[in-house]
């Protein structure tokens, strides 16, 4: 028989000791960091992911590229309760790579949100649309 395992896997999983290691005093925040950072290795197949320590916000920032030739990345892990100044963020484009805040939500629900700097003009919609309807609305309005 194998020796018993511990009941909590996490604790003992090597990237969330690394995280601890960053001592960072915020332990939900390292729990966020680590089930972000599951979502990218494991689910998602970033490459080359890395744990931070932002030292000003005392964060930890995990750091990858999404595929193999690009560009490196900063995700922001916060669950979702938490807020965050114009500053802090500001902290973390600084860092020169292009940003992702995930939020984590109580039942480990992830939301990412790329934050640029400044403003970006969205992609156009790609596919076949028509404005079906609108114009009739338009004039029965235009009636009444």
């Amino acid at each position: 028989m194998s020796e018993k395992s511990p009941q909590n896997w996490i604790l003992v999983h090597p990237a969330y000791q690394q995280m601890q290691k960053l001592e960072v005093e915020d332990s939900e925040q390292i729990h966020a960091a680590f089930l972000v950072y599951m979502d990218l290795t494991e689910v998602r197949r970033w490459k080359e992911v890395s744990c931070v320590k932002s030292p000003e916000l005392q964060l930890v920032l995990l750091e990858g590229k999404e595929k193999e030739d690009t560009p490196v990345q900063t995700v922001l892990p916060l669950p979702v309760h938490r807020s965050l100044t114009h500053n802090s963020i500001r902290q973390v484009m600084d860092r020169g790579f292009p940003m992702l805040l995930c939020a984590v939500a109580a039942d480990s629900t992830l939301v990412y949100q790329r934050l640029t700097d400044g403003l970006v003009t969205p992609d156009p919609p790609v596919g076949p649309f028509q404005d079906v309807g609108r114009r009739k609305h338009r004039k029965r309005r235009q009636q009444n």
